[in-house]
């Protein structure tokens, strides 16, 4: 079957729940055993619940993976994940991140020692020289937030592979629809189903994809016993927005990549960075490892901070919140919003400065998205 017919069926026939055509909402704790030494296929909501099973077999099932796992948040899914790792550990993590991520590494994980080495994995000699001091993982974004910097991931994988060391990805931004990092040979898979998986702002939740037998029994192992799961009502959600998933994210795309070349030509705009252009430097990695860039990007500013803040100032048909990935457009400031958690000099660092704007394009009409943007970036 091809993406949009798995989107909707995978993970879920009606024959097992009584006919209905959508998964029900397994709103209960426990399932009663059939006997004495008898359980059922589900036992209690934190080892296995029905509606999250279906969410995660059809999350494998778009990821391309043999097991899927549906957590609380993305940020409780990339815990778990960590939680395999022990003390002394390292993982080579790409120097150009997201914020929550490197506040994960650097503020919790650092005390159990287990160590985040940060290399810009664009940059092969580097990347080599860090895995020969044995490292048990590579965790990549592609593309990174919020700078769009893209990761040759089958290149990645590789070179992590011959050192004996896991490839991640945090496929987030591009979802399964544009982007499948197992198909170019990562070993594991995150995401925020928050956003576009969902895509409509009204939960948050994380997600793991796996391809191999043992990594799978791991992660479901501490799933359970970590207690990290999503909840039934959430998985419902999720599973509701992956039916439209394959529509919603061409029309975002389309959508992004008008903003964008509109951006690209407006005198108060010094640069955009977003891979469908012929101007990003990655653009031919764009057109060989994916099938669309998705709806979010950034840009930057001329004259920094007091731009920005009087263009966020402005708008209205934009909302001025984090996140990203709904069915409307949000805009943010990421120095002073989502990335606050890595100190100044890392944000410099990575070149996010000031004078960068993050922008999630979403749904509406995009005559009224350029309208909003032109007008707030008047200068009356």
């Amino acid at each position: 079957m091809n993406f949009k017919t798995i989107a909707i069926h995978a993970g879920h026939d009606p024959k097992d729940h009584l006919g209905a055509v959508m998964t029900p909402i397994y709103q209960t704790s426990t399932f009663a055993f059939r006997g004495v030494d008898q359980p059922g296929p589900f036992e209690y909501s934190r080892m296995s619940n029905p509606t999250r099973k279906a969410l995660e077999s059809c999350l494998a099932a778009l990821e391309g993976g043999s097991a899927g796992f549906a957590f609380a948040t993305g940020l409780a899914a990339e815990t778990t994940l960590l939680m395999m790792f022990e003390a002394g550990d390292t993982i080579v993590v790409h120097n150009d991140l997201y914020g929550g991520t490197y506040r994960l590494f650097q503020s919790v994980f650092v005390n159990k020692q287990i160590r985040a080495n940060y290399v810009d994995l664009r940059d092969a000699a580097k990347l080599r020289a860090a895995l020969a001091a044995g490292p048990k993982a590579v965790w990549i974004e592609s593309p990174t937030n919020p700078l769009m910097n893209l990761v040759d991931l089958r290149a990645v994988a590789d070179l992590a592979h011959e050192y004996g060391a896991l490839a991640i990805c945090d496929n987030t931004f591009l979802s399964p629809y544009f982007q499948r990092p197992i198909e170019s040979g990562v070993d594991i898979v995150v995401h925020s189903t928050t956003k576009y998986i969902n895509g409509h702002s009204d939960v948050v939740g994380g997600a793991i994809v796996v391809n191999n037998p043992q990594v799978a029994e791991k992660i479901g192992f501490l799933q359970n016993a970590m207690g990290t799961c999503a909840g039934p009502q959430d998985c419902f959600l999720v599973l509701r927005g992956i039916k439209t998933l394959a529509v919603r994210m061409e029309e975002h795309n389309r959508n992004a990549l008008a903003v964008a070349r509109w951006l690209e030509k407006h005198p108060q705009v010094a640069a955009v960075h977003h891979p469908g252009l012929d101007s990003h430097p990655q653009h031919e990695l764009a057109l060989r490892q994916t099938s669309g860039s998705g709806g979010t990007f950034s840009f930057r500013l001329r004259g920094g901070e007091a731009a920005v803040k009087r263009l966020l100032g402005k708008l209205r048909v934009f909302t001025l919140a984090e996140s990203l990935g709904g069915v409307e457009s949000l805009i943010e400031h990421p120095v002073t919003m989502t990335h606050t958690s890595i100190p100044p000099d890392a944000l410099a660092k990575m070149g996010i400065t000031p004078d960068l704007v993050r922008i999630s394009v979403g749904l509406e009409d995009v005559r009224d998205l350029i309208a909003d943007l032109d007008s707030a970036l008047s200068r009356d």
